[in-house]
């Protein structure tokens, strides 16, 4: 099978504050400023980005792809490239479609109020129920769909 490397699912743009942040998390993993990430450093700045720690053989694929010729690790311009294809190959909503997994206890399909009530009591005990009122009430909540 013949490929080009590329999917064809339509990636975003990545927006000048994703930018700022990529390069943000490269510098404060950059703890002894060597000018590159260190295999451990990688891992945790994808913590930072992403939120989850890279498997083993993602860490190997990402200092494989991000290492340059006489350097120990991967250096901003690799990794900040690295990081964009990335972002821009997530789906956009898979976290809202997490977050609404998590909350609909009862594999409905849907949020009922009380869902909904019970979900911030557990995530945001002290938000007022008037403001989970208002959430659950909002149109961007009520049209969201799996």
């Amino acid at each position: 099978m013949l490929t080009t490397g590329r999917s064809f699912r339509n990636e975003r743009q990545i927006n000048d504050a994703e930018r700022k942040k990529i390069e943000l998390v490269f510098h404060q993993c950059d703890v002894d400023k060597k000018g590159y990430l260190s295999r451990e450093d990688l891992k945790i700045a994808v913590v930072m980005l992403f939120g989850y720690k890279p498997s083993k053989s993602e860490t190997n694929i990402l200092m494989e792809n991000g290492t340059i010729k006489d350097c120990k690790g991967v250096p901003l311009e690799p990794f900040a490239t690295l990081m964009r294809r990335k972002m821009s190959a997530e789906d956009p909503y898979e976290k809202a479609r997490q977050i609404f997994s998590a909350f609909d206890v009862h594999c409905r399909g849907f949020l009922k109020l009380d869902d909904f009530k019970s979900a911030f009591k557990r995530v945001a005990p002290r938000l007022q129920e008037r403001t989970v009122l208002e959430a659950f009430r909002s149109p961007q909540v009520s049209e969201m769909k799996c």
